[in-house]
């Protein structure tokens, strides 16, 4: 168990005791000292809420620690400037997508905590957020047809949006930051998409024929 979790339990329990105590005390007319308990118990659960939604919110985000496989992704081209996209996600899952353009893009969110937030079991993490077709050219981008998905299902609490939104949790964040690459897609083949804590990348594992360039931002 995380001692993220541990925080949600104890603070749990603790606040769960001090009710209990203010209650009972409350009965015997120590109204004053009950007040404090039963306020430092309110405090307690708050904590607990926090923790839990913290705890529920990494859940969505794998631990990165070195260059590691995101997805694979295979690629058939279907016609000049469309594909079929096969992604194999490394936490289990697969999807296909129907892409239009010359080249495959991904983008994800990258969440960096301080080292204060790794003594409660956080450390940098990563979700891939999107894929897309995108052209080559700036005037197919303007004008042409543009295939855009979700990779990440929704309804579940984003620790990425929660950062920026809680002043709170500013102290245990280091950096959150968006990053996105993208390749040149020819007759299709297998891609590996990469990400470490600089960021996205994608490496071609084989391809029909020549070699694609990658552009990562």
């Amino acid at each position: 168990m995380s001692p993220l979790w541990l925080v949600v339990y104890g603070s749990l329990l603790l606040a769960i005791v001090l009710a209990l105590s203010a209650l009972t005390g409350m009965r015997r007319y120590r109204r004053l000292g009950s007040a404090l308990q039963l306020t430092t118990s309110l405090l307690l659960l708050a904590l607990a809420a926090l923790a839990l939604v913290i705890a529920v919110g990494v859940h969505g985000y794998r631990a990165l620690t070195q260059e590691v496989t995101a997805a694979t992704v295979d690629v058939e081209r279907l016609a000049p400037q469309t594909y079929r996209a096969h992604v194999s996600f490394t936490g289990g899952g697969s999807a296909t997508y129907q892409l239009e353009g010359d080249e495959l893009y991904v983008d994800a969110h990258i969440l960096k905590w301080k080292p204060l937030a790794t003594l409660l079991g956080l450390h940098t993490g990563y979700r891939l957020d999107r894929i897309a077709g995108r052209y080559a050219s700036i005037e197919d981008e303007r004008s042409r047809a543009h295939t855009v998905y979700v990779l990440q299902p929704g309804g579940r609490v984003d620790v990425f949006d929660l950062a920026r939104r809680t002043p709170v949790l500013a102290p245990l964040v280091d950096a959150r930051y968006g990053s996105a690459t993208f390749v040149r897609l020819g007759s299709g083949g297998r891609f590996a998409i990469r990400v470490s804590t600089s960021g996205l990348l994608v490496r071609r594992m084989s391809a029909p024929s020549g070699a694609a360039d990658t552009h990562t931002r």
